[in-house]
């Protein structure tokens, strides 16, 4: 199986590189099997139905889950439908609306999708959240003889740390482990000791020259004067695609490549 993992979809911007890049690059990658990160989409913040239409339209068959999923109520109900393409973190407390693991079906077999968020995530870092891994060791151990030929996991946190040992506490037991959240991809992408693919962070899809899809304009003053701002997403200057491509085995669900792609053009 050919799996593509498409990174954080950054607003109006990343919507439209998706549009532009992922049709073309699912044929050419034979890709049997695209997730997307989509708690940014619709103007940063969430997904509107909307939007999540859109992203199903340019190819991507399943949204994985961070710390603005919650932030659209309209999204609830697919989030809480196991037939919908769409999950959010899964080690959420168990009062909050939603499923954090779902199965998808594809053509060489169903895939496990689990997200997780990371215990420390910039301005959500005092919200309670679930310890990850027990929460991951939880569902793996549940799932364990429902057939599937594949298990994605993506952890959505700030600390490198984390994600380095989420995707090595899971080496040889899912077929990709995957961070995101920071927008900037690293340069890691690989097949860890045991055959599962991981990257410490895919990174994003939209504004190239930003602040991870912020204006400059917008966030500078944060930085250099203390003032409160409110973040502008960037509509202007280069646009990126970031993802990670796994190609695995149907026979033990482990990975046997991984590959980083980058493409960055002019609007």
């Amino acid at each position: 199986m050919r799996l593509l993992y498409v990174g954080d979809v950054m607003g109006e911007v990343g919507i439209a590189v998706v549009e532009k890049v992922l049709p073309k690059l699912r044929l050419l990658e034979k890709v049997d099997l695209v997730i997307a990160q989509a708690e940014n989409v619709t103007e940063g913040r969430g997904i509107s139905l909307l939007d999540f239409g859109r992203l199903k339209k340019a190819g991507v068959d399943f949204c994985t889950g961070g710390n603005w999923s919650m932030h659209r109520e309209e999204i609830f109900p697919a989030l809480n439908d196991p037939a919908q393409p769409i999950i959010r973190p899964a080690n959420y407390p168990t009062d909050t609306p939603g499923l954090g693991w779902k199965y998808v079906e594809t053509g060489k077999g169903r895939v496990l999708v689990v997200s997780l968020l990371g215990k420390i995530v910039g301005r959500d870092a005092d919200k309670e959240v679930d310890n990850p891994i027990q929460v991951i060791d939880q569902i793996l151990a549940a799932q364990q003889d429902t057939p599937h030929v594949a298990t994605v996991v993506n952890i959505h946190g700030d600390f490198s740390s984390e994600k380095v040992v989420m995707g090595h506490y899971l080496d040889g037991r899912v077929t990709v482990v995957v961070g995101d959240h920071w927008h900037v991809p690293t340069a890691d992408a690989q097949l860890l000791p045991k055959s599962t693919a991981h990257q410490t962070d895919v990174g994003m899809c939209g504004s190239l020259d930003s602040s991870l899809g912020v204006t400059f304009d917008s966030v500078i003053p944060r930085w250099r004067d203390g003032q409160q701002t409110r973040n502008v997403l960037e509509t202007k200057g280069r646009r990126q695609f970031n993802a990670l491509l796994v190609e695995s085995d149907d026979t033990n669900g482990l990975a046997i490549s991984a590959k980083s792609i980058r493409e960055v053009f002019e609007p």
